[in-house]
């Protein structure tokens, strides 16, 4: 009987030790509009989803519907890329690499083919003026010829050339796949076991792999699966300039430099429905700018998943979810960033 009674009194003990520390932190905030909007757009937005909101070093806001929870793992598909992006910066903060360094350096099957203008930055944004592959489902059996990273990079390489590199942005997977081959060669590590060994086990991302279990390449621009607690803690690494959990991760320049706008209106030939009207970072696209920097970025997916980072108002969101992410969907995700902003004042000017 005395051991019930103490097992009863540690699980009092530890409810009250909860709610004095965060519930103070939950009580700021006024989540209800939030909340409704959830429950009202949770059939289009896929029913079983994670929404969470980081306000400093804080969770403000955490809601699980359906069958997922935090700790579910499912494909992010284009949220990859701000993960690859981020990795390609870890080189530039170590002196192996330079965003204006050309591709051809470390790739030099590109220059057969007169492409030795390319730099990594074209990469990071789209902008590397390779005819791209049509539509998804061609990309993704033409992806089913490659075994490696290698063989698909050198098979861009014989691509025609669309526009010169820089002139034009066109959405897809041609240039973060370079980066990623890029940080291969550099590093002479494959792209899923490297990604995993700087970037994600530094922070705890355990359930966060580009491995790919099915065949074919690794591929950096749209392979990785994940989880919503994974997830923020890149977000969270992000809003931080660069640390995570008292390590440095990239530094403070580089979390800057991937806040750059790389494009304007005109230079966009080419972007999916939900992104449409955006800008576009390194790697994410530009929700809200400022004299030439992102104050807000997000790089959704095509299974529906947005993260988020907005820098004026110091918080990271993320709906996490798998299922198709259409133009309905993304006008959601506006919406609630406008409910969110309402309870998080920006301190921009």
């Amino acid at each position: 009987m005395s051991h019930k009674v103490s097992l009863t009194c540690l699980n009092v003990l530890s409810a009250l030790i909860f709610l004095l520390f965060f519930q103070p932190v939950f009580s700021q905030y006024n989540w209800s509009a939030l909340e409704d909007e959830l429950n009202a757009k949770q059939k289009v937005l896929g029913n079983d989803l994670v929404a969470m909101v980081y306000k400093g070093d804080s969770l403000v806001f955490k809601k699980e519907m359906g069958s997922f929870n935090s700790k579910t793992q499912a494909p992010i598909a284009s949220c990859s890329k701000w993960l690859t992006a981020a990795l390609v910066m870890q080189f530039v903060d170590e002196g192996k690499l330079s965003l204006d360094d050309k591709v051809t350096k470390y790739v030099p099957e590109l220059e057969k083919y007169f492409k030795g203008y390319i730099t990594i930055r074209h990469c990071l944004s789209h902008m590397t003026g390779i005819e791209d592959e049509g539509k998804l489902l061609k990309k993704l059996f033409e992806r089913r010829k490659f075994e490696t990273l290698e063989e698909e990079v050198n098979h861009f390489a014989k691509q025609p050339i669309r526009a010169n590199c820089g002139t034009d942005f066109w959405y897809g997977n041609i240039g973060l796949n370079i980066a990623g081959r890029v940080v291969e060669v550099i590093s002479k590590k494959k792209f899923d076991v490297l990604i995993k060994t700087k970037l994600f086990n530094p922070m705890g991302m355990t359930k966060t792999s580009f491995t790919n279990l099915n065949g074919g390449p690794v591929n950096p621009s749209g392979g990785a699966a994940s989880t919503a607690d994974d997830y923020m803690k890149f977000l969270q690494m992000l809003l931080h300039n660069g640390k995570y959990n008292g390590k440095q991760i990239l530094s403070e320049k580089s979390v800057n430099e991937m806040r750059k706008v790389q494009t304007t209106p005109e230079l966009i030939k080419y972007a999916p429905k939900a992104a449409e009207g955006y800008n576009y970072a390194s790697g994410s696209w530009v929700v809200e700018e400022q004299s030439g920097n992102a104050t807000a970025l997000a790089s959704p997916g095509l299974f529906g998943t947005w993260p988020m980072v907005d820098y004026c108002r110091g918080y990271a969101y993320i709906v996490f979810v798998k299922n198709l992410l259409g133009e309905e969907r993304a006008k959601v995700h506006e919406g609630l960033k406008e409910i969110i902003d309402k309870q998080i004042p920006s301190t921009c000017k």
